[in-house]
């Protein structure tokens, strides 16, 4: 079996489940040594467990995102150990309240903004220096659709993913002329706690998998992935083009 990141290291937030926990077994199983980051320590256990028997390896962080001192002393062992990060993946988020903006509470909102946003920004902050000493550092964060759709009652998620877009967009650009590469991935309706919470009546069975929304993210980690500054969307299995007003 081909290993194209073969002697990387590639770190993913929230790992313990859902589209993390098959990321960090699939990046496992092209070479990369994962560091799995998720609040969850038998979700991590029991990946660990896949990798290991999937032939890989990897270091688990019992972490919660919004801990930006522990995202820190994370980087500075990362540096110590490594000296480099190839692999960056921003997968943890929550789907805060789905309400009347008018009804959302103040703490829900913060909790939102402090997952969504905030823990990404020190991820960037942090896993810059790490990204930019690797042959080709690769930073995926994932959004949503939802960020440039409007919908009613879901303004504080797509208000969250409006910001993370812009954030990693901007990243993008100040990475320009270096071999950093930095891209957002929408998988859309997936099979997970978090799109079946949202929508329970839906039929699990009709939307992709975890597996297969991985699988596609994949290619945006490997070295020669020459995009950056986009959003893939994994419904569509296509970049989305960025119009500017007249």
């Amino acid at each position: 079996m081909s290993k194209p990141l073969a002697d990387r290291i590639a770190l993913i937030t929230g790992a313990s489940r859902g589209i993390g926990a098959a990321l960090a077994l699939q990046l496992a199983q092209a070479g990369s040594h994962v560091v799995a980051v998720a609040r969850t320590v038998g979700g991590l256990e029991e990946l660990d467990d896949k990798i290991k028997a999937a032939g890989g390896s990897a270091t688990l962080v019992p972490l919660d995102v919004k801990d930006s001192d522990g995202i820190a002393r994370l980087a500075l062992a990362l540096n110590e150990r490594y000296g480099r990060l190839d692999v960056l993946i921003g997968n943890a988020g929550i789907l805060g309240p789905l309400s009347p903006l008018g009804h959302v509470e103040p703490k829900d909102w913060d909790n939102l903004v402090a997952v969504n946003v905030t823990a990404n920004w020190q991820l960037i902050r942090t896993m810059d220096p790490l990204l930019k000493a690797a042959p080709a550092g690769r930073a995926v964060f994932l959004t949503s659709a939802v960020a440039y759709k409007g919908r009613a009652y879901w303004g504080p998620y797509a208000a969250s993913k409006a910001a993370l877009d812009a954030l990693v967009r901007a990243y993008a650009a100040e990475c320009a002329t270096t071999k950093v590469c930095a891209n957002l991935f929408a998988p859309g309706p997936t099979r997970t706690r978090m799109y079946l919470g949202a929508f329970p009546g839906i039929d699990p069975l009709t939307r992709p998998t975890p597996e297969a929304v991985a699988k596609a993210i994949v290619p945006l980690c490997l070295p020669d992935c020459a995009q950056t500054g986009k959003i893939y969307d994994f419904r569509t299995r296509k970049f989305l083009e960025f119009r500017t007003p007249a």
